[in-house]
């Protein structure tokens, strides 16, 4: 089965397409993704404007005209902290609906960190032990521990690089009081978990997912994406300590040209990295492991996860196996999935 996946956020709706079946890993097929940048477009009364609307809708109608001609069987799209926390969440969604044919599930931002975190138990496996999972989006960071399928804790905060480059740098580059002020403002949201994780003991491994980690890790030397998935890539804790001055002295056209930066991230790569930072410094890591699974690769798990325990048991006395075949939708149609089961 053909599966995609639309995941709708602040820089970008991004439709990752798999090759899937149960017991399989899902293997990407192709990826695509058409800017929305909502993080600009959020009004200080926390609605979107008509423009980054307007933006948002041209992008999931390309996204989902893209599934068709990547013949997807299924797309399952969710929207993330970006259209979920706007005050016009609803309207948005409702106008996807009808000028799109998609209606986005709003993941919680529980859901996101306990759905990041099947994705990175499923690349490193049981034998990695107890993981402590980080993730840093647009509009907010994930934290997951636990050593089983599920999390023992999961927790979302508003500590997105998108949202607090809009909310604390608005020069560019940023001034030293806008970075002082970012830099408190995180460690103080972070403390809200730091002593809980604390307590629950030390992780016998910390694994990053998304962009923002993916990227920082590149600009402080680890392999280049096209090396492929299996090189193992890392970052530490030092090595955001000496670039984070640097990147706060760039203007974000200067930015885009550094290794690893993409120019739609450019703006907001201090932000994250700031956040990296006090997030490695409050939870004493300094070093950790980047995924190259995260929340969509989640999500398709999951919906795998569930068509297994849809199948009918087969008898283990017996030694043949019965193989059916599902019929295959229409390549011109696509079937969308708009809730989690």
């Amino acid at each position: 089965m053909r599966m995609g996946v639309l995941d709708i956020g602040s820089n970008s709706a991004q439709l990752q397409v798999v090759e899937a079946s149960p017991g399989a890993p899902p293997l990407p097929t192709h990826a695509v993704k058409y800017p929305t940048f909502l993080a600009e477009s959020i009004q200080p009364d926390g609605l979107i404007t008509a423009t980054g609307i307007d933006r948002l809708v041209e992008a999931v109608k390309d996204a989902a005209a893209a599934a068709r001609t990547l013949q997807v069987d299924r797309l399952f799209a969710f929207a993330t902290s970006a259209v979920r926390d706007a005050g016009n969440g609803t309207e948005i969604a409702a106008r996807l609906a009808r000028e799109t044919g998609i209606q986005p599930r709003f993941l919680t931002g529980d859901e996101e960190a306990r759905l990041t975190y099947l994705a990175v138990r499923r690349w490193y496996g049981w034998s990695a032990g107890r993981l402590l999972v980080l993730d840093i989006g647009g509009g907010s960071m994930e934290i997951a521990l636990g050593r089983d399928a599920q999390p023992d804790f999961a927790v979302s905060l508003p500590l997105g690089a998108g949202r607090l480059t809009k909310a604390f740098l608005q020069d560019d580059p940023p001034t030293r009081d806008q970075l002082r002020a970012l830099r408190r403002h995180a460690r103080a949201t972070l403390r809200e978990v730091s002593d809980r994780l604390r307590w629950e003991g030390d992780p016998k491994r910390v694994i990053a997912s998304s962009k923002t980690f993916k990227q920082l890790a590149r600009l402080t030397g680890a392999p280049a994406q096209r090396t492929g998935p299996f090189v193992r890539r890392t970052l530490r804790r030092s090595d955001l300590a000496a670039w984070i001055p640097r990147i706060a002295r760039l203007t974000t056209a200067e930015r885009a040209q550094l290794r690893g930066i993409s120019q739609s991230r450019a703006r907001q790569v201090l932000a994250g990295a700031v956040i990296a930072k006090a997030a490695m410094t409050a939870l004493d890591i300094k070093q950790l492991d980047v995924s190259p699974w995260a929340l969509r690769e989640g999500v398709i798990l999951h919906h795998l996860e569930s068509a297994m325990q849809q199948e009918p048991s087969l008898a283990l006395d017996t030694l043949q196996i019965s193989q059916t075949q599902e019929p295959t939708a229409p390549h011109s149609n696509v079937t969308v999935m708009p809730t989690l089961p």
